[in-house]
C-alpha cells in the first residue's frame, strides 16, 4: 500500500511563496545576458528589449512579488516568527525590491527604450548602431542597480533557508 502524505495548507502556501519568488525574480538574473547579447549582436533590438523589461516588470515581477509578500505574511503569522531576523529582513527586502521596481526600474527602462530607439533610428540601414553616451550611462546605472537587487534576492534566500536569527 502506498502512503500519500497529507498536504497541509501551510505547505501549500510555502510552495506558492517559493514559486512566486522564482517567477518574480528569476528573469532579473537573465537581464545582464540580454544586455550583453543585445548590445553585441542585436543592437537594433535594444528598444524592444527595454520595452519587454518594462512589460515583464508590470505583468510578471510586480504581481508575483505581491503574491510572495502575501504568502510570506501568512507564513510568518502562522509560525509567529515576526520578530525573527530572517522574517524582518525578507519583509524589508521585498519592500525595497518593490520600491525599486516602481520608482527606479520602470521609468528608467522606458527611458532606455526611448534612447535606444533614437540611437537606432539615427543609424543608417545596415550600419552599426552607435549608442549615445546618455544611453550607455543610463544602461550602466540600471545594470548596477539590477546587480544590487539580485544580490539582495540571493542574500534573502540564504537568510530564509538558514532562518538566520531564529
Amino acid at each position: 500500500m502506498i502512503s500519500i502524505p497529507a498536504v497541509t495548507f501551510y505547505s501549500f502556501v510555502l510552495a506558492v511563496h517559493i514559486a512566486a519568488i522564482v517567477i518574480a525574480f528569476g528573469v532579473t538574473f537573465a537581464y545582464p545576458v540580454m544586455y550583453a547579447v543585445g548590445i553585441r549582436s542585436e543592437a537594433r533590438s535594444m528598444p524592444g528589449i527595454h520595452r519587454i523589461q518594462d512589460a515583464v516588470g508590470k505583468r510578471v515581477i510586480s504581481p508575483f512579488m505581491g503574491l510572495a509578500l502575501l504568502a510570506g505574511i501568512y507564513l510568518a503569522s502562522k509560525l509567529e516568527v515576526w520578530s525573527d531576523f530572517y522574517v524582518q529582513w525578507g519583509f524589508g527586502a521585498i519592500i525595497v525590491l518593490g520600491a525599486l521596481g516602481g520608482a527606479y526600474f520602470a521609468p528608467r527602462e522606458r527611458r532606455l527604450a526611448e534612447l535606444a530607439e533614437r540611437d537606432v533610428t539615427k543609424a543608417a540601414p545596415g550600419a552599426a548602431v552607435e549608442f549615445s553616451t546618455e544611453y550607455k550611462s543610463l544602461r550602466q546605472q540600471v545594470f548596477r542597480v539590477n546587480l544590487f537587487g539580485n544580490l539582495l534576492i540571493l542574500t534573502t534566500i540564504y537568510f530564509m533557508v538558514t532562518q538566520t536569527g531564529a
